[in-house]
């Protein structure tokens, strides 16, 4: 027999109505007092919400104790589990950071019950964006040599030896010239570049650095400088002509299988371009 129908009260429209005041918020000394009581009420609402959840969870569990159960029950069970787990900690979070004025870790964070593995990308002055810093090495053919989908966001600065160990494990040796963006520089990062046989090395912004220090010569840093400028038009490729801007596949693995998609189509269309010339 199947399971008694839990009741319940469709509160999207009371949730969007809340969702848009706190996205348009007024100015001035009214603000603050706005925010906290559509919080308010939006928690109240994903109370709720997680009320109709458990009782439905309860319903299934009783479903497949009773041996009535099939195979797509007990994944609807394991589905609706993590999400009442991701919207209560959503709600906890919400408590802590409006409500009560704290400070919750980026560590302890959650920014989508869907994509749960998401983490904050903070780039420079630009615009925060949700998802996964991926950090790309491309060759003189326009080839992307070696991808890394990074599980947060480790500052650039840290990134220059692994880079250069991941190029020398899997190409054998290091390359003879690197040009990194500006945030990779430091006297540190130069001095283990140089330490891992690389004979030049060339960042974006200097930072304290002289040319002769990086580099053989003037020249070969200008060289090097435009090198990476065409990189970049790699990655704008990437972003624009293979979906690299935004993941559409669920899930942590998913996501490192759609970056790496997009990454070997675009490795596949530059060697049929060489080829052809």
């Amino acid at each position: 027999m199947p399971a008694a129908h839990v009741p319940f009260t469709d509160h999207s429209r009371r949730a969007k109505r809340r969702a848009y005041a706190l996205k348009f918020p007024p100015g001035g000394k009214k603000r603050e007092g706005h925010l906290k009581s559509n919080y308010r009420d939006l928690l109240k609402v994903s109370r709720r919400v997680c009320r109709y959840g458990q009782s439905t969870l309860a319903r299934l569990e009783t479903v497949a104790a009773d041996g009535a159960g099939v195979l797509s029950t007990h994944v609807l069970m394991e589905e609706l589990k993590g999400l009442l787990e991701s919207m209560r900690r959503v709600i906890n979070q919400t408590e802590r950071r409006v409500l009560r004025g704290e400070t919750v870790p980026s560590s302890e964070k959650l920014l989508s019950i869907f994509e749960t593995h998401a983490t904050v990308v903070v780039k420079g002055e630009r615009d925060v964006v949700f998802g996964h810093k991926v950090c790309l090495t491309g060759g003189a053919s326009s080839l992307i040599l070696d991808c890394v989908i990074e599980n947060g966001n480790p500052a650039d600065s840290t990134l220059v030896e692994r880079s250069i160990r991941r190029h020398i494990e899997v190409y054998g040796a290091a390359p003879q010239q690197a040009s990194f963006d500006g945030g990779f520089a430091s006297k540190a990062n130069l001095q283990i570049a140089k330490g891992l046989d690389v004979q030049d090395v060339a960042f974006h912004k200097k930072c304290g650095l002289t040319i002769s220090e990086m580099v053989k010569s003037a020249w070969v840093f200008r060289r090097l400088v435009r090198f990476r400028t065409g990189i970049e038009g790699c990655i704008s490729a990437l972003k624009r002509a293979f979906g690299m801007r935004r993941s559409t596949w669920r899930s942590w693995s998913s996501f490192r299988s759609y970056v790496w998609a997009c990454v070997v189509g675009f490795n596949l269309v530059a060697i049929a371009r060489h080829l052809l010339t």
